[in-house]
């Protein structure tokens, strides 16, 4: 039977030979279309779903908080903003004008990114100041989804890693 860890292994190395071939191949043809982009924002979701999961695990498994449990806590929320910023950037390439705005009223993929990066934190973190709001059906329940995340990553992780401070510091 292969341990956890060996899967994991495995898994990661796979997806590094997966990304090669998909960036190598990009790098190679020279050409960023919509595909790529897509096989690109893929890859890192899956990168990024996996290390959220393992950080908030770990996280939820800690017996004493420490400062590497804090940093995880700190880092499992960051990673759930880049995986807000990979969905909301595939329903913007694959449905164009999903998301308008001041920020948002561009042709260029790396300005119209930054907008929709900022967008996720300011979803995930439940700000919503309006500057950029979802236009189509898809887009805004991936806004409810990603703010519903925020909160219960806040209420729930967070207080199970305050519990477990209060119940070693007494």
């Amino acid at each position: 039977m292969i341990s956890k860890n060996k899967k994991l292994t495995w898994f990661f190395i796979v997806l590094f030979v997966i990304s090669a071939f998909a960036f190598g191949f990009e790098m190679i043809s020279r050409r960023q279309n919509t595909e790529n982009i897509l096989i690109r924002l893929s890859i890192y979701f899956i990168f990024y779903i996996t290390v959220a999961w393992n950080i908030i695990k770990q996280v939820w498994q800690a017996e004493r908080v420490t400062k590497n449990v804090i940093m995880g806590l700190m880092s499992g929320y960051i990673s759930l903003g880049f995986l807000a910023f990979f969905l909301f950037m595939s329903i913007e390439l694959t449905n164009p004008g999903a998301f308008v705005g001041a920020l948002m009223e561009t042709n260029d993929i790396t300005l119209k990114s930054d907008g929709i990066l900022y967008y996720a934190y300011i979803t995930l973190l439940t700000i919503g100041y309006g500057e950029i709001v979802p236009t189509i059906p898809v887009a805004q329940k991936a806004a409810i989804l990603v703010g519903l995340m925020g909160q219960f990553y806040l209420v729930i992780i967070t207080a199970v890693v305050v519990e477990k401070y209060i119940k070693h510091s007494s």
